[in-house]
């Protein structure tokens, strides 16, 4: 008995002692907070930004608040507002088609993952799971790939686009990351890995084959990675911008974040439109945003999650 109250003294000598602040604990808190408003001030600034109206703000640069708030810029990305308001704003009275730039992002980013996350989890099974010749050699290349950045096979896949006649179609924009990529298959193998092999081989005894397997009891037990998965790679092809600017190049291919360098080129007068550029900016980032906090702690969890049962 005295031994149990001297172990939970001793503990909560050191959750106190935990809590105590120390020249490091300090030092951490100093520089986590540095980084919050190395993340944070651009973002506030942005929404300053686009609650003023561009002509003026050359006359309080400095201020934190918005400058002559105005809901206009939001108006003139979304196509609600009238050339006369547009110009006397600061705008460039230019119409921005929104809905069709939304629309085209989200079937790209909609169907790049929704192929990703079906092709990669099939072949992460197949790594994972059954045996084949090369297995581990082809899982190796696969992996390889992940040290070749993206800029270099962006020539290769442009020529082969143009070559199949799909430029400035969507199905050009969507097709060279349709299938899978080595990231989404590693991530997906090494929650495989750690399902319980009792599982599938009670599926096998039962007369389940491996595409039953698979499908009835391998993808319902597996969707916490695989959600991780299609947010991070929806999100990773939302903000996409070099590929859609390379193959899209008409109004009925283009994605929000190449129109908001058309939109920024759009200038009165040699100056940019900065506060219909940063509504345009916000309004980008915002389903991001929204599907972001609505799953980080799935996602958090997920990543560190064994996949044990």
């Amino acid at each position: 008995m005295a031994t149990i109250e001297a172990l939970a003294l001793a503990n909560a000598e050191q959750r106190r002692r935990g809590r105590n602040l120390t020249p490091g604990r300090i030092g951490a808190w100093v520089v986590m907070i540095l980084f919050l408003l190395l993340t944070i001030v651009p973002f506030l600034w942005m929404i300053r930004t686009a609650f003023s109206t561009t002509r003026s703000l050359p006359s309080d640069p400095t201020s934190l608040l918005p400058v002559d708030f105005t809901w206009g810029a939001f108006q003139r990305v979304l196509g609600l507002g009238t050339q006369e308001q547009a110009i006397a704003e600061g705008g460039s009275g230019a119409s921005v088609s929104f809905w069709l730039y939304l629309r085209n992002s989200v079937i790209y980013a909609g169907a790049v993952t929704l192929g990703q996350v079906f092709f990669c989890s099939m072949a992460a099974y197949a790594f994972a799971r059954l045996r084949w010749p090369g297995r581990e050699v082809v899982f190796g290349l696969f992996l390889g790939a992940l040290l070749v950045p993206p800029i270099f096979t962006s020539l290769p896949n442009f020529i082969l686009i143009k070559n199949l006649g799909l430029l400035n179609t969507l199905p050009g924009m969507i097709l060279p990351s349709f299938l899978m990529t080595p990231f989404a298959i590693f991530f997906l193998r090494q929650f495989f890995l750690g399902i319980n092999r009792e599982i599938e081989e009670s599926a096998s005894l039962d007369g389940a084959g491996p595409w039953r397997t698979f499908f009835r009891i391998i993808l319902p037990i597996s969707t916490a990675p695989i959600t991780t998965l299609a947010i991070l790679t929806f999100i990773g092809t939302w903000n996409d911008y070099f590929w859609p600017l390379l193959v899209g190049n008409t109004d009925s291919t283009k994605v929000l974040t190449v129109a908001l360098g058309v939109f920024r080129s759009q200038t009165p007068a040699g100056s940019p439109d900065w506060a219909g550029l940063m509504a345009a900016t916000l309004v980008t980032a915002l389903p991001v945003l929204i599907l972001f906090f609505a799953f980080a702690r799935k996602i958090i969890d997920s990543i560190g999650y064994s996949g044990s049962k």
